[in-house]
């Protein structure tokens, strides 16, 4: 039998689809910024707008993402247009990983 936590990370790192993706995301801001609170904030709502994320907070989703996904993010990738919803964010790593 395999160990939870390696099947786990099998499953992460072999069959990312859109909606694993938004859901670690998802998972992982309401971990980090909202405390373990999900107050039911839409996926394609702004992170930033909404306060959910500050400038410095994006650093820690990139972060999240390089580590998470094994993927880089380059300079001219830090942009509202990949980084600023979870829907935004999956889309982001799905094309990434692609």
């Amino acid at each position: 039998m395999t160990p939870i936590s390696e099947s786990t990370e099998m499953t992460a790192a072999n069959t990312d689809s859109g909606v694993d993706i938004a859901g670690r995301v998802r998972a992982f801001l309401v971990d980090s910024f909202l405390l373990g609170d999900d107050d039911g904030f839409a996926n394609d709502e702004s992170l930033l707008d909404t306060g959910i994320v500050d400038s410095t907070g994006v650093m820690e989703v990139v972060s999240f993402l390089e580590e998470s996904f094994s993927i880089s993010v380059d300079d001219d990738e830090l942009v509202a247009e990949n980084l600023d919803s979870v829907e935004r964010l999956a889309a982001f790593v799905g094309r990434k990983l692609g």
